[in-house]
Parts: structure tokens; C-alpha cells; sequence
């Protein structure tokens, strides 16, 4: 079906385009009952003012952008993005505000979409996900005069606003509550290894593991799928010195990592525990349920939205600490057998 233009709503009307223009731009120049007709007709018709006429006028676009750089198969399956954008969503729909979506191969891709959307005013603003070590897409956004809330750890983020979890002091917690139990080999499936936050609890992996006195942990770095999850898993289980507690940086590599050790007929957790990032329904659908990260993942998206809103209106903006995640021992953790 045909869009519907201002030259269709002057035809119904019987009135000229200019006067629809001021009409529906609540100009003077038409009087209140001509307004007020051919706004029902617009409204009838189902007219939408368009993006670049917005754009002329300084209108904002009453949308904001994700872009996410990995596969879509992967992004429909994983929970957090999901959980993450419906807090988003919670925001913005009370709003009257849009997200728009985007997945892309690379961050040349990203960098390209957001030049795009910016360039024809598609956003108001982006949300700046999955940050790097050093991140290649700061830079850009800063040219572009672009306001973007970054999510990860502040000291990556280029001086953009970001909403955070404190991954390390999580980190912290699952070990030491591991090595309580009386673990002493302990393994981490984790993501990316580019990844700001991967890097963060890589790091503080050592360095606990390092202060109980324990052996330095085993990492593999994975691209968070349940495929890779579960190679890194079997190539960890069958090793001479085999981990008797995982964990894993997702909770889709924590639930094939389960379904490996089922296939090398080990216990869980006699033989191995296992821990999962972030408390999805997934965790606790399997036997025996696993051992896992709550923290409420609505609420960050829903902190996340509340900023760059902020920031779009002219507010100032500042970093916000989202906590967290807090262990939820389940039945995938327990003493390690002798």
C-alpha cells in the first residue's frame, strides 16, 4: 500500500498542500476548524510525518539504536540481550520512543549504520554495547556529535556516559565460594577475549585465585555460542588435570557444558561443579538446575534507557554503577568428591 503524503490529505480535504503544511505543523494561516479537519483526516489516512522533512525542521526522531555485532541466530537465542532490550523497551515505550535494531558482521559495519542513522536523523541516540579493550567505534561517535550511553566498565568507554555491572567483585564471590567448597582446579569458559568485560574478569580471576593460594586457572576464550561452549568444555574435561569446578561466562555454554560431562559420564556435581553468568530460566530448567549470577537484567536495560534519554534531552549525565551480580548456589555446585 501506498504511503500516505500531504498531497493526499489536501485532495481529501479540498484544500491546498500549503495549508495542509500549516495545518499539521500548527502554523498560522488556516483557521481552527480547517486544523482541526485535516488533522482527522491525516490521523484517518494514517499519515506519518517523514524522517528527512523532520530533519529539516530540528524534529527529534523519537527513536534511539542498538546495533550488536554478533550473529543473529546467536542474539534470538542468548536470554540477556532479550531481558536487556525488554528493559530497554519499558523506558521508551512510555515514551513514545522507538528502538532500532540493527546486527552487523564488524565494527566497520556498526560505525557505517550509525553515520547512516545519524546522517538522515533515524536516532535521536545510540546505545554503545559489547565494548573493546580499545574500542574503534569511540572515536567515530565523538566526531559525529553523536549522544551515546556506553555499556561496560567506564575506564574503556572514551569519557562516553556508561551503565555498569562491577564483573570483578562478582568474580570474586563465585571462586572464593568454589574454593570454600574445596575446590582447587578451577576453569573458565569465558567470552571474547577482546571484550572490555571479559578482560575485567579475567583479570580478577588471577588475581583471586592468586590470593586463596590457588593454582592459576585454566581460560578458554569463546565466541559464547553453545557449540564453542561445549568444545571447551569436553577439551577441559578430558585434560590430564581435569577442573572440578567451571564457569562459564554464559549461561547457553554453562547449559552444553552440562550436557558434555552427562556424555563423558561424569557426575555434576560429584565430579564437576558448574557455574553459569547470568540466572536465566535456562539454568533452572535443566538437572540438576545450575548454580548461576542473578542480577536483574530489566532493571540495567531500563537504567541504561533512563541515561540516554537523559542525555538526549540536555541533561548531564553521569556513569551509573548497576551493582553486581549476586551467586545463587544450585545443585550443579557442591564439595568436590574425594
Amino acid at each position: 500500500m501506498k504511503r500516505p503524503t500531504i498531497a493526499d490529505i489536501a485532495r481529501r480535504a479540498g484544500v491546498s498542500k500549503v495549508a495542509v503544511s500549516y495545518a499539521l505543523n500548527d502554523q498560522p494561516g488556516v483557521s481552527a476548524a480547517t486544523r482541526t479537519s485535516i488533522k482527522a483526516i491525516a490521523e484517518e489516512l494514517g499519515w506519518r510525518p517523514n524522517s528527512a522533512a523532520r530533519a529539516l525542521n530540528g524534529a527529534r526522531a523519537q527513536a534511539v539504536g542498538l546495533v550488536v555485532r554478533r550473529p543473529a541466530s546467536t542474539l534470538g537465542a542468548e536470554p540477556f540481550f532479550m531481558e536487556f532490550i525488554s528493559g530497554i523497551e519499558s523506558v521508551l515505550s512510555p515514551q513514545s520512543y522507538a528502538l532500532m535494531l540493527q546486527v552487523v558482521d564488524d565494527h566497520r559495519q556498526e560505525v557505517d549504520v550509525y553515520r547512516r542513522w545519524w546522517g538522515e536523523r533515524r536516532v535521536d541516540g545510540v546505545f554503545l554495547v559489547d565494548l573493546h579493550v580499545d574500542d574503534a567505534r569511540i572515536g567515530p561517535i565523538g566526531t559525529l556529535g553523536l549522544p551515546a550511553v556506553a555499556i561496560g566498565p567506564p575506564q574503556v568507554s572514551g569519557g562516553l556516559p556508561t551503565v555498569w555491572s562491577d564483573d570483578g567483585a562478582s568474580i570474586h564471590e563465585i571462586v572464593r565460594y568454589l574454593a570454600t567448597l574445596g575446590h582447587r582446579r578451577i576453569a573458565r569458559v569465558a567470552g571474547a577475549a577482546e571484550l572490555a568485560h571479559t578482560a575485567l574478569r579475567d583479570t580478577a580471576t588471577a588475581e583471586v585465585c592468586r590470593e586463596l593460594g590457588l593454582p592459576a586457572p585454566a581460560v578458554v576464550h569463546t565466541d559464547y555460542t553453545g557449540d564453542e561452549g561445549a568444545k571447551a568444555a569436553r577439551r577441559l574435561l578430558i585434560a590430564a588435570e581435569r577442573p572440578s569446578a567451571m564457569i562459564f561466562d554464559n549461561d547457553i555454554m554453562a547449559v552444553a557444558a552440562l550436557s558434555v560431562a552427562q556424555e563423558l559420564r561424569l557426575d555434576v556435581p560429584g565430579d564437576v561443579s558448574l557455574v553459569a553468568w547470568d540466572d536465566s530460566p535456562l539454568t533452572r530448567v535443566v538437572r540438576p538446575a545450575l548454580s548461576g549470577m542473578s542480577r536483574d537484567i530489566l532493571a540495567y536495560g531500563a537504567r541504561a534507557a533512563q541515561s540516554l534519554l537523559a542525555l538526549i534531552g540536555g541533561a548531564p549525565v553521569s556513569d551509573v554503577l548497576d551493582g553486581c551480580a549476586r551467586f545463587v548456589p544450585r545443585a550443579s555446585t557442591a564439595r568436590p568428591s574425594a
